[in-house]
């Protein structure tokens, strides 16, 4: 993984050439929409989750938190999946964190990339978690469950969050104490990046909880935890407030629906790119 401050950079031999983008990889072609990503690095954390790092094209443009459609160049028409960008905006590379499904139509066989190899991405990002679609506050939320966490791995990696608000409050909750390495690791790292780091101390909170791992110090659904006060209590924050709170959730569907009606019997109202408001979900890759 590279640092925080995007030293990792691109070289003239990793990014395919033109006449070999024309060619297609394996025999087949590469369409007129989709960039053709050349794999960097690849680190497995559990037999369910990885992530891997790739090339960015010069011409691809995105905001943290925004996500784009991946493939793989294994089929006339290959299958595409919406993955976040885990990099920030304004990294030289691209980063994603991704379930490994055995029989998922992509994911069988994008978890057995390795460096060297082509993945597919079509040019056009999109998505509703992003700061634009939130209105002004003191407090921003970042919920999220299992892969879940990859857009706001992107978000704590962007000053911009920084700017807007006063406290960030990253929670992640998974099955299991080793499904939560990915962004324990993300967050440690971030404490000595000469963009952030100044930033993110005393202001960015990393709160873990698990469902399936007795071992593990914090038990339970970030939806129980939210509702009976314990992270509240935990953190030594207010209730939340559509006065000074805003909320960003992606995970599970169960979960996004759950977070959603919590939000709303609080008073918070959802926002869009086109109508910013307390909180907003992102719904296309609900696990």
């Amino acid at each position: 993984m590279t640092d925080g401050a995007g030293q990792e950079t691109r070289t003239d031999a990793q990014q395919p050439s033109a006449e070999a983008e024309r060619a297609g990889v394996g025999g087949y072609p590469i369409p007129d929409n989709v960039f053709a990503l050349t794999v960097t690095e690849v680190e497995h954390y559990t037999d369910r989750l990885f992530r891997f790092r790739t090339t960015r094209p010069d011409s691809f443009r995105f905001r943290s938190g925004e996500f784009a459609m991946i493939g793989l160049p294994n089929a006339e028409k290959p299958v595409y999946r919406a993955y976040s960008m885990a990099s920030p905006a304004w990294d030289e590379t691209l980063e994603f964190f991704s379930i490994k499904v055995p029989d998922g139509p992509l994911t069988q066989h994008l978890q057995k990339i390795v460096p060297g190899d082509t993945v597919l991405m079509r040019k056009k990002p999109t998505g509703t978690l992003v700061l634009d679609a939130l209105l002004p506050g003191k407090r921003l939320y970042m919920f999220s469950t299992g892969t879940g966490i990859a857009p706001f791995a992107s978000l704590i990696r962007d000053p911009e969050t920084y700017e807007k608000f006063e406290q960030v409050i990253l929670t992640h909750t998974c099955r299991l104490g080793a499904e939560l390495r990915y962004g324990e690791e993300l967050v440690a790292a971030m404490r000595d990046d000469p963009l952030v780091g100044e930033l993110v101390e005393g202001r960015l909170i990393h709160y873990t909880s698990v469902t399936r791992d007795p071992d593990y110090p914090r038990q339970g659904r970030i939806t129980m935890l939210l509702e009976n006060g314990t992270l509240s209590k935990d953190l030594d924050v207010p209730p939340l407030s559509a006065q000074e709170d805003r909320v960003m959730i992606c995970g599970s569907m169960a979960m996004l629906q759950d977070l959603k009606r919590i939000c709303l019997t609080r008073g918070l109202e959802e926002g869009a790119n086109n109508k910013p408001g307390h909180f907003v979900i992102e719904k296309a890759f609900a696990e």
